[in-house]
């Protein structure tokens, strides 16, 4: 027997997400979205359903599969928004959506040029952040950024290679045992070309996969260099699918706010179906 799933597939800067528009229980989104992100299915990096804010200033809920926290995903949602409003070109849109992973709604502004749709977001800002050293198959050299249901770890580097990117994987399984968190990020950093590989794990869907372009991934890096050179951050993250600017403000010896900004395509829309 298949469920019928109405659904939207946006391109955040080729970090494939569905949005799931039909309503189901948190506890069905595991099964759907594993449905949804295969291969042989409508085939994506993430899944995230919409579900009705409880906010009266929120337009929207976004609950990843996970329960996890996603800037782009947030980014797709806003867009799906703006574009069911009839966003005119060349105007910005403030959207302001719930979202898992975050306690508080995020602030989005959507733009439209030239039949094009751009996404800036206000990001969540670690909690912490800090130097940490791990002993594990090898030395890992890392800088931990702590949120409220996630972990990231940012590693420099300039060289990523097939056997590094196994390494990364073995690595970030290992740190799952240890961070009992929604999300954990390993993100490779080359400081001198401005280049990322992200590689995010949720453990609730045991998904782990190395993005195309990451959003939380790009608010890291912003946060990080910001906090590593005390000084506000204004740049672009290059990213295998492409680039992601990033805004990361500093004061007083803390990261104060951190922005992303980048394009989204509406990519398909229609109906799914997926096993009972």
């Amino acid at each position: 027997m298949k469920q019928e799933i109405d659904f939207v597939k946006f391109s955040p800067t080729q970090n494939m997400t569905i949005l799931v528009k039909t309503w189901y229980p948190q506890q069905d989104h595991a099964r759907i979205a594993a449905n949804l992100m295969s291969y042989d299915h409508v085939h994506a990096e993430q899944v995230g359903f919409i579900q009705q804010a409880i906010s009266p200033h929120a337009e929207a809920c976004l609950h990843m599969a996970g329960g996890e926290f996603c800037g782009n995903a947030c980014m797709s949602l806003a867009v799906m928004l703006a574009i069911e409003k009839n966003i005119a070109d060349m105007t910005a849109m403030p959207i302001q959506i719930e979202t898992s992973g975050n306690h508080t709604p995020i602030q989005c502004i959507v733009t439209r040029k030239a039949g094009q749709y751009y996404c800036r977001v206000r990001m969540p800002v670690p909690e912490q952040i800090q130097y940490r050293t791990f002993h594990k198959d090898k030395i890992w050299q890392t800088t931990q950024l702590n949120y409220q249901d996630a972990v990231h770890f940012v590693i420099e580097m300039q060289t990523f290679s097939t056997t590094l990117q196994k390494e990364a994987e073995s690595f970030i399984r290992i740190l799952a045992i240890e961070y009992d968190v929604s999300l954990i990020g390993l993100l490779l950093y080359d400081a001198q070309t401005g280049e990322m590989a992200p590689l995010i794990y949720v453990p609730a869907l045991d998904s782990i996969v190395w993005e195309r372009g990451c959003g939380s991934g790009t608010a890291s890096i912003g946060a990080y260099l910001a906090w590593k050179h005390q000084k506000a951050i204004d740049c672009d993250i290059k990213q295998p699918g492409g680039t992601i600017r990033v805004t990361a403000n500093y004061q007083h010896t803390i990261v104060e706010q951190v922005e992303i900004e980048g394009n989204v395509g509406l990519v398909a829309q229609g109906k799914a179906f997926v096993n009972v």
